[in-house]
């Protein structure tokens, strides 16, 4: 093989590793990207129990089932949860979108017939938000860790003051 072939062949090579080099670095933000949302983790079903502390002070166990759908790019959640004592029930709906830390949505609770926006932040493992209404303000915290969730959710001067879930994705 002559010196300029080697050359052709070295520089060609060379052209290659650069375009696949690329390639690569085009690729690698969108997954740094999506691996940085706080809803990657979510999709699925979970189910769990906890408790339930009402304005009054009394506590009772509580049964939940939530379903999270995340869109391919991880930006945007909904959200349904179903909860249920012995005295009181809620079913949430929500529609959340992740923007640089930033959690924005909308909420609806149909048992009780309120709703409004929902504001906060979000990294991998954690949302901290506040949903806030005409009647109803509540702090909100989802943990995520592999297959084990909590949720809290704190609404103080509501008849409902304070929940605490644990959860694991359901099968």
């Amino acid at each position: 093989m002559s010196s300029q072939s080697s050359f052709q062949l070295a520089s060609s090579f060379t052209r290659s590793l650069k375009g696949a080099a690329l390639a690569l670095s085009l690729l690698v933000p969108a997954a740094a990207q999506a691996a940085e949302s706080p809803f990657s983790n979510l999709r699925g079903s979970w189910v769990g129990s906890g408790v339930i502390t009402m304005a009054s002070g009394s506590k009772e166990n509580i049964r939940c089932r939530a379903i999270y759908n995340v869109d391919a790019a991880g930006t945007n959640l909904s959200i349904a949860l179903r909860c249920a004592s012995e005295s009181y029930n809620f079913n949430l709906t929500s529609s959340l979108t992740h923007s640089d830390g930033a959690v924005t949505g909308i909420w609806n609770e149909s048992t009780h017939a309120v709703g409004g926006t929902i504001t906060g932040r979000g990294s991998p493992g954690r949302i901290q938000v506040r949903a806030e209404g005409t009647i109803v303000n509540a702090l909100l915290a989802v943990t995520t860790r592999d297959n084990r969730q909590s949720v809290s959710i704190q609404s103080p001067g509501s008849r409902l003051a304070d929940v605490a879930i644990s959860m694991s994705r359901g099968k």
